[in-house]
């Protein structure tokens, strides 16, 4: 219907006529006011659970041990406060957690993408930085800058500290690690450490590691925890190579413990770093240790080939591994996970 030009109408007509096109622009106007804040709202809800309630920087004081030290039981290593990021899910009360541990290159965008699918669970997350205390931004290409074992020293005293948080259910705590992490996500179940050294007597609900080292042989190594070990590995990967944890593994099922590995053919090492090109390519003069080793006796680990010591020199450490991402194994490394901490967590 046709709008009378003010021009065509007495001023009456005018003012009517006024008022009636400021009232459909208003109408207008707060239409589109709804339907911004209706998909406003819609947007915030689909990003709410992404996004944590509250993060934290939590110290926690441990200690520099070599990997002789921390085997043999000894506490005299250097004191050291590190620090890791606490972030809080959506929820309320006490909430499940999990524990993520870097390999050699420290964090990397992998460690945000697994925060933000676990917080859409409702779990929170807790990101332990060992190197950055004690002055080490790297160990690719040289891994005796820190010992392999600390780390689960550093897990342990993490997990007391974050255990008296007001947010976090102690009895719902996984670890999850990443390559040299991975390894101490997975060695971390040992009962010989636990022992020794988690004086808290906090132990991980479930213990899950990704293309972790598994080459030595550790006393009593296949005597862990009951809680589950979950191990993420590609064939391919010339970094750590699989085949040692399958062995150990098998072993320690013998045993009636709750551990698997779960092997991805044509999948090569930190498969799941989502900046990495899906074709292998090359670490330049980064270290991988392709050694069998064992501890014999307590507190010395011995080339098996050479029976003496290993060092860091021996020809079995090899340099230029690859990397590549992979979005096959990713996906069900991912399934798997979820499935496996909704079920631990008891998550509705």
């Amino acid at each position: 219907m046709a709008v009378a030009r003010c021009s065509e109408c007495n001023p009456t007509q005018c003012n009517a006529t006024k008022e009636a096109i400021g009232m459909t622009r208003l109408l207008g106007s707060f239409v589109v006011m709804i339907v911004l804040a209706l998909t406003s709202s819609a947007d915030a809800q689909s990003l709410s659970k992404d996004v944590a309630s509250r993060i934290e920087a939590i110290p926690i004081q441990t200690l520099t041990l070599s990997d002789e030290q921390f085997l043999k039981g000894v506490p005299a290593g250097e004191p050291v406060t590190i620090a890791g990021t606490l972030r809080v899910a959506q929820g309320e009360g006490r909430l499940p957690l999990v524990v993520f541990v870097a390999g050699s290159g420290g964090f990397a965008p992998n460690t945000d993408v697994w925060g933000r699918a676990f917080e859409r669970m409702g779990i929170s997350t807790f990101i332990m930085d060992s190197f950055a205390a004690r002055g080490i931004v790297s160990t690719v290409y040289d891994q005796s800058l820190f010992g392999r074992l600390n780390g689960i020293l550093d897990l342990y005293r993490s997990l007391s500290v974050l255990a008296a948080h007001p947010r976090v259910d102690p009895s719902r705590i996984a670890v999850m690690g990443f390559s040299r992490g991975g390894h101490v996500a997975l060695y971390a179940s040992m009962k010989r450490f636990q022992r020794m050294w988690n004086v808290g007597g906090i132990e991980p609900a479930a213990y899950i590691a990704l293309y972790p080292s598994c080459f030595i042989n550790y006393v009593s190594d296949s005597d862990v925890s009951d809680h589950p070990i979950r191990i993420f590995h590609g064939t391919s990967d010339d970094y750590v190579e699989s085949g040692p944890c399958r062995s150990y593994v098998a072993r320690t099922q013998l045993q009636g413990k709750d551990i698997k590995i779960t092997e991805f053919t044509d999948t090569w090492h930190a498969f799941y770093f989502p900046n990495l090109p899906r074709v292998p390519v090359v670490v330049k003069n980064a270290q991988a240790t392709h050694c069998v080793l064992k501890e014999v006796p307590i507190g010395t680990i011995v080339n098996v080939n050479t029976q003496q010591p290993f060092k860091s020199t021996d020809d079995c450490v090899q340099r230029s591994p690859h990397v590549a991402y992979s979005s096959s194994s990713t996906q069900a490394t991912e399934e798997a996970i979820k499935t496996l901490l909704a079920t631990t967590f008891k998550l509705n």
